[in-house]
């Protein structure tokens, strides 16, 4: 997870990516009854309103509830990081699909006196997208491209310790 401030934002951003375009690609394909390659570009207009629109609610409100409820669950020090990384996107999904599903109702559907109806299908039919691509897509992408551009993470030596700590453990 990014401990730094460049390593915080480029999180945000690479983040906001994965998860922006292809759940408007999803949005779009739901609206359209179906995906055609002509879709593939659309969300690109999105992008940027949107993954701004992402970038503020998760650093301003999903991210540190998120984290908090985290804590409140599993001790970092204590428990196993795989188990604090899925706690933090579960919940960060499950606080920022409603938020954005509200959004993007406003934004693009203009559905006036239907807005509780329609967020609400919007948001039925975005929970279970977004807390799948999370979990097994945008999360691990998003770590992995972490870990590579800022070489974070423990370093695997394929030749085992060094030769003074495997004497000193003998």
């Amino acid at each position: 997870m990014p401990k730094t401030r460049p390593q915080k934002v480029f999180f945000s951003i690479v983040m906001a990516v994965l998860m922006v375009y292809p759940m408007e690609l999803y949005n779009l394909a739901l609206q359209e009854g179906g995906l055609s390659n002509g879709m593939l570009w659309r969300p690109l207009l999105d992008l940027p309103l949107m993954g701004v629109l992402v970038i503020l609610l998760e650093s301003l409100i999903a991210g540190p509830i998120a984290r908090r409820v985290m804590r409140k669950h599993f001790d970092p020090a204590k428990d196993k990081p795989i188990f604090c990384t899925l706690a933090v996107q579960w919940m960060t999904v499950t606080l920022m699909c409603p938020m954005m599903s509200l959004a993007a109702t406003l934004i693009f559907k203009q559905p006036g006196w239907e807005t509780p109806a329609v967020f609400l299908q919007t948001f039925a039919c975005n929970f279970p997208a977004a807390l799948l691509w999370q979990l097994f897509f945008a999360g691990p992408i998003c770590r992995w491209l972490l870990k590579l551009v800022f070489r974070t993470g423990k370093s695997r030596n394929p030749a085992g310790p060094p030769k003074e700590k495997a004497a000193q453990s003998r």
